[in-house]
Formats: C-alpha cells, structure tokens, sequence
C-alpha cells in the first residue's frame, strides 16, 4: 500500500504506468529510451478514496482528469526511469493529500464603519472630479 495520509493509502494495483519518450534533456538517449512516465489512476471507481476527496480531487486535476474520470500525470524531468517514476508518484501524493484537506467554511462579514466611510469619501472625490469636467460658465 501507498500511504498517502494517517486514513487514505492506495493499492499499487489502482495505478497503471506506462513508459514514453520524454522530450528535453538526454541527446541521443532521448531518441532510443522510453524514460518518461505516465502514471494513470482512476479517481472515479478508487475503492480507497472517500467520496468527498474523491469531488475535491475532480476538481483540483482539472485538465489532467479525462472524460472518464482518470487522473493523468507525465513526468519526464529526469533523464532516468526511476526518478520520474518517483516524480510521478510524488506529484499524485501531493494532489491527493491537498484533496484531502477540508476547506474552511467561508463566514460572512459585514464592512467595518471605517471602510464605508472611506468608499463615501472616495465617491465624493470621484464625482467632483467628473462635476469639473463639465462645460465653462455651466448650467444657468
């Protein structure tokens, strides 16, 4: 098992890597060597995911989530197999664990005596400077 945080771990079996040719650094290594990675991971049908990090997860992969739901992470910064594949595995921790965490909810504040006085005064000063803008010897 993976373990991710204290209450969510991954089964290695709900993973799928697949090995590709990495653009950028290697010379003529990168031309003969698959030695990025592409990890695959099924959010939607994860038996270890609970369902309210499973939602915040949706939304955090954003375009990494296909239409069916797998989240897919590239990594091809190293020029070795086995640290883009660590590099893989980290970048999927790291987007699980954020998933994991609860946002605060959001309490409503009113504004305080002081801001309103001052978006007044601010008003105040903006319709005088437009009132100036008006034509010589104004309105009889």
């Amino acid at each position: 098992m993976i373990r991710i945080t204290d209450t969510v771990s991954l089964d290695p079996a709900e993973l799928e890597e697949r090995f590709i040719r990495a653009s950028g650094p290697g010379g003529q290594n990168v031309n003969k060597v698959s030695s990025a990675v592409q990890l695959r991971f099924d959010v939607r049908r994860s038996p270890s995911l609970p369902e309210d990090v499973r939602a915040r997860l949706e939304r955090l992969a954003g375009s990494r989530l296909t239409g069916e739901g797998v989240l897919v992470i590239t990594a091809q910064n190293h020029r070795d197999q086995a640290r883009n594949r660590e590099a893989a595995l980290e970048r999927l921790a790291a987007l699980i664990r954020q998933a994991c965490e609860r946002p605060r909810p959001r309490r409503p504040t009113r504004p305080t005596f002081a801001s309103k006085l001052k978006r007044l005064e601010a008003k105040g000063r903006r319709a005088a400077v437009k009132q100036g803008r008006g034509r010589p010897g104004g309105e009889d």
